[in-house]
């Protein structure tokens, strides 16, 4: 049956548009990795001089952040009904 309620697809529900976002994110992502290379670093530490280092640590960090969520959510998750309880 037709749905007279039911809405049209908005711009991020269509699968052209996710791709075009996808492709741009990864555009943006790849010049800023190759102008890493295009000026003169001055690191205050020994650590800063590995190419692509701040890429590195920001992902890592990322990752770190994502599986101790995780970990956390089993800590403190409560049931469904925690509040509605009897």
């Amino acid at each position: 049956m037709n749905e007279p309620d039911k809405e049209p697809p908005g711009w991020f529900d269509r699968k052209e548009n996710q791709n075009k976002l996808w492709y741009a994110l990864l555009l943006v992502g790849g010049a800023l990795t190759i102008s890493e290379f295009l000026y003169e670093h001055h690191p205050h530490f020994d650590i800063e001089q590995i190419p692509e280092f701040f890429e590195i640590f920001g992902f890592l960090s990322f990752v770190v952040i994502v599986f101790a969520g995780r970990a956390l959510r089993t800590i403190i998750m409560r049931d469904e009904d925690y509040y509605e309880r009897d």
